[in-house]
């Protein structure tokens, strides 16, 4: 009985371990972080095609802002620098997606998507 109890037990502990090591996405929102490789501080704002806003100010140069998530859709990125100039692009998100926004030194923006598993 001994026996059975313990192969009962490391059965559970390992169908555990394997259900909490999937991680499929299921339907997240997308989120968004800017590295700014620039020589000044930016700001990022996400606008949503529903109307909504999500704002990172003041990204330090070579430093990179937390994630915000926010609605799929229709979105636009808009860095701010601090000397107030703008740098906007828009395009189609998903959800289960993460997106690094890159400000390079030379003014350009890279985004880099990354598909969450």
């Amino acid at each position: 009985m001994k026996v059975f109890k313990k192969y009962t037990i490391l059965l559970v502990l390992c169908t555990i371990f394997f259900i909490s090591s999937c991680s499929e996405c299921n339907n997240e929102n997308p989120r968004a972080r800017v590295t700014n490789f620039d020589t000044e501080e930016v700001s990022l704002q996400i606008k949503t095609s529903g109307g909504n806003t999500q704002n990172l100010n003041n990204i330090e140069s070579n430093k990179s802002s937390e994630f915000k998530s926010y609605s799929p859709g229709e979105i636009t990125f808009i860095i701010t620098q601090k000397n107030n100039e703008k740098i906007e692009t828009s395009f189609e998100v998903d959800f289960c997606t993460d997106y690094e926004v890159i400000l390079n030194e030379d003014g350009s923006i890279e985004i880099i998507p990354e598909t969450r598993e």
